[in-house]
This record gives structure tokens, sequence and C-alpha cells, in this order.
């Protein structure tokens, strides 16, 4: 059995041996295989597809919007760092527009708008400008009722918008409101064992009659004094040694005296053609003052506005006027009358009309960009910063309580609510509006003023008369 296994275990080893040598390659074939895969092509490396290269994104381009100043406020040093500090921050909070800030000295204000305009180089909003400055502009303004459709304007004074409506269009955004109304010395009156005037519209007087142009010349007659004591109730009286009076109109011209007795103007349109006129209650009024300066003596005439007695022309801070009609802005100036107050204008025939100043911004009507500039024009005419230091009484409802925070922190004790109800009163149309050939107009309406203040024996019609007669002729000069 031995003999019979021993012979298949060898085959079996010599198969295995012989299945292990056909595995393992000759260093023959090993050399074929080496030289048959180096005469092979080589297989190229895919070369990675070339891409375009991606171009940088340019910034966006933003929308050059230049703000004019110079034709009022915003010039001096301490207002042009806030006008700057402002316009940095509303370049910074946004990239679709750059406000680019000009001040011109006011001097020059006007020939460079004028210039900038001829020149096809105007700028896109213009302001702060008072009604005054805007007449010597009547038609660049933008008219901007459909570019505030979605702005919010309740917070307005309505009565400072209607202010800055022109043929029912309004031109610009108010920014400033300075009402008027009677500054009185409470000295004067408690010397006098006067009461003081109404401190609200449709108020009596103390004795119960009626706070109305009759009562205001009645009072100031009795605070009328010469140097002997005797008031200009007295027969007795000294109208050439006065050393107090009861009423002054305080820095205003002919049409800001007649605006007290209600709005008005020299001139109305008649097939369409300007004509020259003086409506009634301006003649009235023009009555009125003139008497009250060189027949009841209760105002000062021109010698005597210039005099040391009324302080050279700023009468009621010299302290020796009782009352005078003025605007919140005098506050700037009546440091030598530590103890005054303020009350509402006297009626006339039942109505009040207290003039108003006001001041806004507006949009060249020319500009190439209306809506950045409404945005622009919207963000300077809510911004505090502003506001405050431009001085006025904001027309922004919710920003009053902060500026007259202000002033009471300056002046104690007033009753700035016959500030604010004043704004209820206001005259349209302005005692400053246009009027045809506005310069020229102007001129001969302040030689007018001089007329009345320093001619004693002036018939008052006839000045009139021809007043009427040489601004026909300025009308006409520039006539439709």
């Amino acid at each position: 059995m031995m003999k019979r296994v021993l012979p298949l275990l060898v085959l079996l080893s010599l198969l295995f041996v012989a299945a292990c040598r056909a595995k393992t390659p000759t260093p023959a074939a090993t050399a074929t295989k080496a030289m048959t895969t180096a005469t092979q092509a080589p297989t190229a490396t895919p070369k990675p597809k070339a891409q375009k290269p991606t171009a940088t994104p340019k910034p966006k381009e933003k929308i050059r919007i230049r703000w004019f100043i110079g034709l009022g406020t915003g010039t001096n040093p301490e207002q042009q760092k806030v006008q700057e500090q402002v316009v940095k921050a509303f370049n910074e909070s946004q990239d679709e527009i750059e406000l680019v800030l000009e001040v011109v000295a006011n001097d020059v204000a006007f020939d460079t708008l004028r210039t900038e305009i001829a020149g096809g180089n105007p700028p896109d909003i213009i302001g702060p400008v008072g009604v005054r400055g805007t007449n010597e502009f009547p038609e660049i303004w933008l008219p901007l009722d459909d570019y505030l459709k979605g702005y919010d304007l309740s917070d307005y004074e309505k009565s400072a918008l209607d202010a800055w409506r022109r043929d029912g269009k309004l031109i610009g955004l108010p920014i400033g409101v300075y009402p008027s109304f009677i500054y009185y010395n409470k000295d004067l009156f408690d010397e006098a064992g006067l009461p003081y005037p109404p401190h609200k519209f449709g108020e009596p007087y103390a004795d119960g009659d009626p706070w109305d142009i009759n009562k205001l010349t009645e009072i100031a007659m009795k605070l009328t004094v010469d140097a002997n004591g005797n008031d200009a109730t007295s027969p007795d009286f000294d109208p050439e040694n006065i050393v107090q009076f009861g009423f002054v109109f305080q820095w205003t011209d002919p049409r800001g005296w007649a605006t007290l007795f209600g709005a008005g103007n020299f001139y109305k349109e008649e097939n369409g053609k300007y004509v020259a006129y003086v409506p009634d209650h301006w003649r009235e009024a023009f009555h009125w003052y003139y008497d009250a300066m060189w027949k009841k003596y209760f105002a000062p005439n021109g010698p005597y506005i210039q005099s040391d007695l009324l302080a050279a022309g700023n009468p009621f801070n010299s302290g020796n006027v009782a009352m005078a009609h003025c605007h919140l802005w005098y506050t700037c100036c009546l440091q030598d009358v530590p103890n005054w107050d303020i009350a509402v204008v006297p009626a006339y025939n039942g109505k009040y009309t207290a003039k108003l100043h006001t001041d806004m911004i507006g949009i060249y009507q020319g500009t190439k960009h209306p809506e950045a500039a409404v945005k622009v024009l919207w963000y300077l005419a809510h911004n505090e910063d502003l506001l405050t230091v431009w001085g006025a009484m904001p027309p922004i409802k919710s920003l009053q309580e902060a500026f007259f925070r202000r002033l009471e922190e300056k002046y104690p004790g007033r009753d700035w609510q016959v500030a604010v109800e004043s704004l209820k009163y206001i005259d349209i149309p302005n005692h400053e509006a246009w009027m045809p050939n506005f310069a020229k107009a102007d001129d001969r309406v302040k030689q007018f003023q001089s007329e009345m203040e320093n001619t004693p024996d002036l018939n008052v019609d006839q000045a009139l008369e021809k007043l009427v007669q040489d601004l026909q002729a300025i009308f006409d000069e520039v006539q439709k």
C-alpha cells in the first residue's frame, strides 16, 4: 500500500513546482514587457480647461446731488461745521447718493447762483432761504407735491406748508418758522398800573374790552410818557420830549406794518396785467401808523428811532418802549430788557393776522435727479442738528418741544404757547411776497417808508397815490 502512495505524492509535488514556475515571470519575459511598454506612446495627462478671468465688479456710481447754501442762514463757521457733519453722516448712511455741500458768502450768493444757472451748472438743492430771498428767483423752484406723495406730511404745521405754496403748488419744505406777536416790557406796565395784554387769541383785555387795534392804541398812549411824567392822553403832554413810547413796529417795512390789519400786497392781476394798488385795509393801516408817529405820538418816528433814547435803532431793547410787534427770532436782540414776555397780536375788525417769517429748502426745477434730490431734501428738513444750529422754530410739531425747552433754559418764564398759537393766524400772501420787478418795487416801498417816518406834515393819501403811480411804472417794465 505504502509503495503505491509514494509515487503518487512525488507526482503531485512535481506538478505543484511546475505550476509555480509558470506564474513567476522569467527575466527575459520581464525585459520583453519593459521594452514593449517603452515603445508605446505615453498617455498624455489631461490639461485643465482654461477659464476666463473673473472681472472685478465696478463700484456702483453714486448720484451726485449739490446743496447750495448762502441765500439765507447757514454761512457762519459754527453752522458750516454742523452742515459738513450732516453731509458726511448722510453719505455714510447709504450708497446711492453723494451729497456735495457748496457754501457761498451771503453778499455774493445771489449773483453766484445766477451765474451757475446761466452757465448750465445749477445746484440741485437750494436753501435755507426766506420768502424775500425766493423773490429773487421766483421761477426756479420744483413743485414738490407729486414727489412727496409717498412721504408723511402730517407732522408739519399746515400753515407752514401753506406759506410755501405758490399758485397752489408747494415749492419747498419749511425748515424754520418765526411767528410774530407782541413783546411787552412788564416793568413799564407795572409802573403804569396797567394789566398785561392777553396771551390767548379771542381773550379780551383785562377790563373786558376786545383786544383789538383800538385797545392797543388806548393802552399804548397811556404807556407813552414825556420828560415831565405826562402820558400821551394828557393835554400837557410834550411830544418834543418823549422818554418812553407805548408801541413800535420793530424792524419791518410798510408791508409789515399794514399786515397787522390783514394780509395783502401792492399789486393784483387784472386781464393778465400787473396792476398797482393799495388794499383798503392797508390804507387804514398806513393812516393809523402815521398818526401813531406824528399825531398821537405813541410810536416813535424816524428821528426818535435813530436816537440814543431808543438804542440807535433797536427801540424795544432800549427799555423805553412798552410793546413791540416782532418775530420769534427777536429773542436774539433784547438782552437789555430782562423782564419781558409775549402776548397775541390785536385783532382788526374781529380778525387776527400774525405775520410770519419762514425759511425753506427747495429743489431747482431743472435737476436731473428729482427723486434723489427729494430724498436728500427730506433728510435735511428733518435733521435736528441742522434745525438747532439754524435757530429756527421747527415747523415739525414733534420737534417743537425740544426747541422751546432750549429757549426756556435761556429765557425762563415766558409764555411760548403764544408763539405756537400764532402760527394759526399767518399772513397769506406773506408780507414779504413777490412783486413784479421785485428789487425795484421794493426800493420804492422803502422810499415810502422813509417818507412816513421822517415827514411830519405828510399827506398820506397823496403819498399813497404817488406810490401807486410809481409802482405801476415799475411793473410796466416787466409786464407779461
